[in-house]
């Protein structure tokens, strides 16, 4: 049985994972709206794009389906960690000196929460590629070549960054906590 103090750590936790997978998931629809905002989800030509540097539909389908393989994991994420919330709510209403909480499971269903975030991390950070490149066009091309490179690489500098310093002190917190 896991002491009150030990539970709350676990509840704050699982707070935490259903405020961040709030947070991606506005960004998910955002970058849905800003990526295809005019329709096609290709450049429109204008300003820095010339037209050899509009990127295709191939482009614009990566945008929707990673952003929707995003979605999908944050919200599986969200509802594995309500699920606990719920489960360690009903243990204390019926009174936490008799009652379990299955140590396993929690745990399990923990790593299952972080695991959904990270991934889901990884799919919203490739659909902002390819919201980046919709409006500044492919990598590497042409005159907006700088701004689509420093934006790209911006990405997938910081988001991996934050996502290993992240992945290091959930697994400390996991094994020093239980």
């Amino acid at each position: 049985m896991l002491s009150p103090g030990e539970t709350q750590i676990d509840n704050t936790a699982l707070d935490g994972i259903i405020s961040h997978n709030s947070l991606f998931t506005g960004a998910v629809f955002a970058g849905l709206s800003v990526g295809l905002s005019n329709g096609t989800g290709s450049s429109s030509g204008g300003g820095l794009v010339s037209s050899g540097c509009t990127v295709g539909a191939q482009v614009a389908n990566n945008l929707v389906s990673y952003h929707v393989f995003a979605f999908a994991l944050f919200l599986f994420s969200s509802l594995v960690a309500l699920a606990l919330k719920q489960g360690m709510r009903q243990v204390h209403q019926h009174g936490a000196r008799t009652a379990r909480i299955d140590r396993t499971m929690l745990r399990a269903g923990m790593v299952a929460s972080a695991l959904g975030s990270m991934i889901g991390c990884g799919f919203l950070m490739l659909g902002l590629v390819n919201v980046v490149q919709s409006k500044l066009g492919r990598i590497g091309c042409g005159l907006s070549a700088a701004a689509s490179s420093g934006a790209v690489v911006s990405l997938v500098t910081l988001i991996p960054t934050g996502m290993v310093i992240y992945t290091i002190i959930v697994f400390h917190a996991f094994t020093h906590s239980m």
